[in-house]
């Protein structure tokens, strides 16, 4: 089985903390982008990489 070994899910959960701070830091949900990153992965940190800080209300 190709996701038998447990490093693969250790890694795949860090990557999702790593983008849910990331969102936060841009002004979006951390809590909705981990959970879209538990599914996506490098996909979800792709995306939160090239969209725009959320304005604050300038």
């Amino acid at each position: 089985m190709p996701f038998q070994d447990s490093s693969f899910f250790v890694g795949w959960g860090t990557l999702s903390l790593i983008n849910a701070g990331l969102a936060q830091s841009k002004g979006h949900s951390g809590l909705i982008w981990w959970f879209f990153s538990l599914i996506f992965g490098p996909l979800a940190t792709l995306i939160i990489v090239i969209m725009p800080k959320e304005s604050q209300g300038e």
